[in-house]
């Protein structure tokens, strides 16, 4: 079995960037339009795809781990620590699990990546699939070379803003946990 065939993200994200080229091959563009569907585009789609895909995998591990540490403590705890070592042994070591897993999805910020990244790729490929029917925004046009024009200009906006919101919320609230208080 190949890799494609056994990881189905590989497979999702192959397949989703063939049917956008395909699609992006069958319009009636110039080439400088074309390309960049394809190199600015698409590109970007397919990287915030894996970015959010890379991002969710963390977040839920470290995000279980804590709320399921955090459940079975308190049994624990209940259960009496007193004379039984082994039982508080496990109960120090799975809070240590469980404290250690909060502060690391606190640090990368896993689940607002995630959430960011899944939010900001939804809205392109919305955009893509709104310019490719044209739809919405574009239902005034009838070719798709006269739409491009207002489609880029979207494009770039959501990515400006994108940039933007990463800059100012994520990674600067990934800098403040660094910082000493």
């Amino acid at each position: 079995m190949s890799e494609q065939e056994t990881n189905p993200k590989l497979n999702y994200a192959n397949q989703l960037r063939k049917e956008f080229a395909d699609i992006i091959a069958g319009m009636e563009l110039n080439e400088i339009q074309r390309k960049y569907l394809q190199q600015r585009w698409l590109d970007q789609v397919m990287w915030m795809e894996g970015k959010a895909g890379k991002a969710q995998k963390p977040y839920y591990v470290l995000r279980m781990t804590t709320i399921i540490g955090g459940v079975i403590i308190p049994a624990l705890v209940g259960l009496g620590t007193g004379d039984a070592g082994f039982l508080k042994g496990v109960t120090v070591l799975l809070s240590l699990i469980v404290a250690v897993s909060a502060a690391v999805e606190g640090f990368f910020k896993y689940g607002d990546r995630w959430r960011h990244y899944r939010a900001t790729v939804e809205m392109l490929k919305s955009e893509g699939w709104n310019f490719f029917s044209l739809n919405g925004a574009y239902n005034e046009f009838e070719k798709h070379g006269e739409a491009f024009s207002l489609f880029s200009a979207k494009v770039e906006n959501l990515i400006q803003t994108d940039v933007q919101t990463f800059i100012s919320t994520i990674a600067k609230e990934a800098e403040k946990s660094k910082k000493p208080s």
